[in-house]
């Protein structure tokens, strides 16, 4: 009840609010500016939609790990981060805008990409497939109501009162931050997904789940140097890429709406134990010691 009420109710509350900050440091010239050079933005959406499930396959196929679990590896690279990734880009003062126009992209994305993947996954792995149906209105319902909504309200309010807007988000800035920890804590916690499945499963699980966060990151940061990317494109980058929607990744793997198996979600429970602190390290670390080539 407690897991239900936190995933459903107070983590879509959290996001709006959230988009909602992250509108009041933007103007609409900014997102006019990311896709009118949409060079990052293509870029972007290749890294998350192709190289990342890429890396996890190639992880989850040198791996010892139980087939089902590989499945799990694969199915954390195809859900983007959303929210949480679009926080830490303001944090690290990178392209908000291009983070934001990435999330909403891949939103719409995932219906395709999520069932795809998925498929390829099990057939990879367990020799058998499913198919998963991502509701389509739902989803729109969703990108309208928590991501763009919000964050349009933002941009019209500082529009409007410019000065109150700079207080108002440097308070939001980091209660949002506190609520964000605490909704996402008992969201992923809080999926009973551990019954029956030992600990040492966890534990052999664990490098994995750290190496796709690595090497995402990492992939983002290097793609980003080498097209010669500004230092605020490379911090959305590296955290676009590095972030990954643990919830949704548990949901699709332990619900009996989708595919069913706690055993599945393992890679995912762990990843979002320590994704939020990695990408926020890295990305601080890009932003001290990046320079332009």
């Amino acid at each position: 009840m407690e897991s239900t009420f936190f995933s459903q109710y107070m983590l879509p509350a959290v996001i709006a609010l959230i988009m909602y900050n992250l509108g009041l440091s933007l103007s609409f010239k900014d997102f006019k500016r990311t896709f009118k050079l949409p060079k990052a933005l293509l870029i972007g959406l290749c890294c998350q939609m192709i190289l990342l499930p890429a890396i996890a396959f190639a992880l989850a196929y040198f791996s010892n790990l139980p087939p089902v679990v590989k499945v799990g590896i694969v199915l954390i690279a195809a859900c983007p981060g959303g929210a949480t990734s679009n926080l830490i880009t303001y944090l690290l003062k990178g392209d908000v805008a291009l983070s934001i126009s990435l999330t909403s992209i891949n939103s719409i994305l995932i219906l395709l990409s999520i069932p795809g993947i998925t498929y390829l996954a099990l057939n990879a792995f367990l020799d058998q497939s499913a198919i998963i149906s991502m509701p389509f209105l739902k989803t729109v319902f969703k990108i309208l109501f928590m991501i763009l909504l919000p964050t349009f309200l933002g941009l019209l309010t500082q529009m409007k009162y410019p000065e109150k807007s700079k207080k108002l988000e440097k308070y939001l800035k980091y209660i949002t931050t506190g609520l964000l920890a605490i909704v996402f804590t008992f969201t992923i916690v809080g999926n009973k997904t551990n019954h029956n499945i030992s600990f040492n499963m966890y534990w052999e699980t664990a490098p994995y789940a750290l190496a796709l966060n690595l090497l995402g990151m990492l992939s983002g940061y290097l793609i980003g140097f080498f097209a010669g990317f500004s230092k605020q494109k490379v911090i959305t980058l590296v955290v676009e890429i590095g972030i990954q929607n643990s919830a949704l990744a548990i949901t699709i793997a332990s619900s009996q709406v989708f595919l069913g198996n706690p055993k599945m979600a393992i890679p995912a429970v762990i990843y979002g134990l320590f994704t939020f602190f990695n990408a926020a390290t890295f990305g601080y670390i890009v932003k001290k010691k990046f320079k332009k080539h």
